[in-house]
């Protein structure tokens, strides 16, 4: 089995409810961990995640104890980064074996062709301070001045700030039904005229659906907060969405 999952947004929130969540998560770990050949994180897996060359945040150890468990064992762990988490350097690799993606990829999985992104910075085109925010994050230059002018503990407090505020921007300026997947799956339909897909993973959106129309499936992942889901390829290389009771 393979298995996708994303959004979990792990330090989010109230620390009762970032707990409740870590401790579902690695419950879930534990679950797909028996039969899983490969488990494909797929972005904002945290909350907020900024790493210095010798520092990084403190927390999760519940969570990185069970994916260096994982790899240990042979299972593969795929890490694509989100727009909470983009600022990985090699901790996750080297500690806990993670292979680490920045972009999405096309990818084949139990002899399917599988399009995997967490999908913040696809289909913006026309999205013009977006655009420039996501230019700005993903900037070398500017991830090596904050982290040598801003101290640990700031960059934190303000990661997360700047994640809750995000969120509750996102809430209130589109409603949550499945119009917001909507840019994705137009990327996921124009792409797949001219590239063999057999299926589309997304994260991002929160918003669970599990989408199939002539030639064109797309799995969008919930967020663990509000939407929990995740998928999974079995081994009849069918991509399946499941969604967990909140």
């Amino acid at each position: 089995m393979i298995y996708f999952v994303s959004d979990v947004h792990l330090g989010g929130g109230a620390p009762a409810q970032a707990r409740a969540i870590e401790r579902r998560f690695t419950a879930w770990l534990d679950a797909v961990g028996r039969d899983a050949e490969a488990l494909l994180l797929v972005g904002d897996i945290f909350d907020f995640w900024f790493e210095y060359r010798e520092v990084v945040p403190k927390g999760f150890v519940r969570v990185l104890g069970r994916l260096a468990d994982l790899t240990d064992r042979g299972v593969r762990v795929v890490f694509f980064t989100g727009n909470h988490d983009m600022w990985v350097g090699d901790y996750l690799s080297r500690e806990c074996g993670v292979e680490i993606h920045t972009e999405p990829c096309e990818m084949e999985l139990g002899g399917r062709r599988i399009f995997v992104a967490h999908g913040d910075n696809m289909n913006i085109g026309g999205e013009h301070a977006l655009r420039f925010m996501n230019t700005v994050f993903r900037s070398r230059t500017l991830r090596w001045l904050f982290s040598w002018l801003v101290h640990p503990d700031w960059a934190v407090r303000f990661g997360h700030w700047w994640s809750a505020s995000s969120r509750r921007r996102h809430e209130r300026s589109d409603g949550f039904d499945a119009s917001l997947t909507k840019p994705l799956t137009d990327y996921a339909r124009d792409y797949a005229r001219t590239h063999r897909v057999d299926c589309f993973v997304f994260g991002h959106m929160h918003y669970a659906l599990d989408l199939r129309e002539p030639g064109l499936h797309v799995v969008h992942l919930g967020c663990w907060e509000r939407n929990p889901a995740y998928a999974v390829l079995d081994d009849r290389g069918e991509v399946s969405l499941k969604l967990l009771e909140k």
